[in-house]
């Protein structure tokens, strides 16, 4: 069942990377995917997610901001700097949730704030949507 996305997107050739430094919250994130056949990737620090990105890119990122190392706020800004990932669509999943924290996440380059804990229908709209974006504007769709 893929409701919500285009008929003419292969789900299954679809790669969703993950990066958050808390198992239990990359295992949560997975089930609340499940009902979509993506090729999901998962990164437990930002280092990790940037080395990957690197070797193979993503259709979309599902990114923690607070992790050890390198932050999410740091990946974003580096990925945006990147040619290569500068349209990566970015979804930010944080339990920072200040106004101020959202603001830099959006004005860094992410396409979308969800905040913890995750309710899996915005979660759900929020890739769904991004996955439609993506499509419809690289000519995919």
């Amino acid at each position: 069942m893929n409701a919500l996305i285009n008929p003419g997107i292969n789900v299954d050739e679809l790669k969703v990377l993950v990066v958050d430094d808390v198992p239990l919250n990359v295992l949560l994130i997975k089930k609340m995917l499940s009902q979509y056949t993506f090729q999901l990737q998962t990164a437990n620090s930002g280092q990790a997610a940037l080395d990957m990105i690197a070797k193979d890119q993503p259709d979309l990122l599902l990114l923690d901001l607070m992790m050890p190392g390198i932050d999410g706020f740091e990946v974003i800004r580096r990925l945006r700097a990147d040619e290569k990932t500068k349209s990566l669509p970015i979804i930010i999943l944080s339990a920072l949730n200040s106004e101020a924290d959202i603001v830099k996440g959006f004005k860094l380059g992410a396409n979308d704030f969800i905040n913890k804990p995750i309710i899996m229908e915005k979660l759900i709209s929020s890739v769904t949507t991004q996955i439609n974006l993506k499509a419809a504007t690289s000519g995919n769709a």
